[in-house]
């Protein structure tokens, strides 16, 4: 396997604060440091989306997977690429294009591709799965959103090297067709039988528009995965926000027998909690814990979970940043009130530092006991895809538990 060996030093070493008296939470200790994962493509276009995995080994050697797209305009993203690293996530193979996992003929001369994969390890079956959506392109870029877009999932088995070809998940037939538009952009979870929790997002034909006033509802979904088929079962009470484009992208995580969602909003981020995984709500608005406005909007959030703590991946306005589009760079990591759903500002760290361009596109994903990775590419211009790689002070009892 050719690899490239582009790992930096580290930009950046971090720890979290103390505790102090108090705080409601105790404050989980970590190290963060930040490397070049992948440098500027040479063959046009960005790197965007990079999303990994961790593999469980035999042997325990580090085995990762990910996948990475090109950004070759707005909204307009080439088909997946396919690489690996085996010493960690310090150097990585060159990424290879597969045709199962790119754009096919649609309507009227049109392509159809798919983007915003997040990768997850399933381990009653052995495989990875990665769920998605669709996205419709002219020969120009994205077509818009008057046509249908599907949940798509992808699959990896580490004992043959393979990836299957995308395939859509069948959803409820409506009335309605609430379903129209549907799709996946954020972290799921595996239950303990195998099932999974996967957070959709919604919108009916004729609620579109082209000044973007529409409004997205959504669910969480329970999933079943039998090695061959992702089928869908039931979904838990939808989600609404009747403001433009409503509620979407949602992240899902599991911390101390409670579930937490976290949603994209054009104006700002929410929060809902539920004690099933289905059922969710009240929302709240994400703020600080001096009961400000976290300022992060028009773009996703993430979690990031250890047993002894929970944190939120994010980026927001006030950083002298109003340069950046939607102030979507840097990233910025710190640890949530479980209880009270807020941020606790004193342990806001910058996770990956601006470097003039937009990063809003990003990852975190549970690699090992020890390590959380965040993973992160820019849209606007050629530049290199990124690796923040978060140390804990204490083994991540969660392994398994949340991807």
């Amino acid at each position: 396997m050719a690899l490239l060996s582009h790992a930096l030093p580290s930009v950046l070493t971090l720890t979290a604060v103390l505790a102090t008296a108090g705080a409601a939470p105790a404050i989980l200790e970590y190290a963060l440091d930040v490397n070049e994962m992948l440098p500027p493509s040479r063959e046009g276009g960005s790197w965007f989306q990079p999303r990994p995995v961790a593999i469980p080994t035999r042997d325990g050697a580090p085995l990762a997977v990910m996948t990475i797209q090109k950004a070759i305009g707005s909204d307009f993203f080439s088909g997946l690429s396919t690489l690996k690293s085996t010493d960690g996530g310090k150097t990585w193979s060159v990424p290879r294009a597969d045709s199962g996992l790119g754009w096919r003929p649609g309507e009227n001369e049109l392509q159809v591709g798919i983007c915003d994969i997040t990768l997850g390890w399933h381990g009653p079956t052995k495989k990875v799965i990665g769920i998605g959506h669709t996205a419709t392109y002219t020969k120009k870029g994205f077509a818009g959103i008057d046509h249908r877009r599907d949940t798509v999932w992808i699959t990896y088995d580490p004992a043959t090297d393979q990836w299957t070809p995308w395939r859509v998940l069948a959803l409820p037939s409506t009335p309605d067709d609430r379903y129209f538009i549907n799709g996946v952009h954020g972290q799921w979870l595996t239950e303990s039988d195998g099932s999974l929790l996967v957070p959709i997002y919604f919108l009916g034909p004729k609620i579109a528009d082209k000044k973007w006033t529409f409004s997205f509802r959504g669910a969480v979904a329970r999933l079943t995965f039998d090695g061959r088929r992702l089928e869908y079962v039931t979904a838990g009470r939808e989600l609404t926000l009747p403001v433009p484009r409503g509620l979407y992208e949602k992240s899902l995580t599991w911390h101390r027998d409670r579930y937490y969602l976290t949603m994209r909003n054009d104006q700002k981020g929410y929060v809902a909690v539920s004690d099933d995984g289905l059922n969710f709500g009240p929302i709240h608005a994400w703020t600080f814990d001096d009961g400000s406005d976290l300022g992060s909007y028009n773009t996703h959030q993430k979690w990031v979970t250890h047993n002894d703590g929970l944190f939120l991946v994010y980026t927001r306005r006030g950083a002298n940043n109003d340069h950046i589009p939607r102030h979507r760079a840097p990233l910025f990591i710190a640890q949530v009130d479980p209880e009270k759903l807020h941020v606790l500002r004193g342990t806001e760290r910058v996770a990956v530092p601006e470097r003039g361009v937009d990063i809003g596109n990003f990852d975190a994903t549970t690699i090992s006991a020890d390590e959380t990775w965040i993973t992160v590419a820019s849209t606007v211009a050629s530049g290199p895809a990124y690796l923040a790689r978060i140390r804990w002070s204490k083994p991540n009892q969660l392994v398994g538990r949340v991807h």
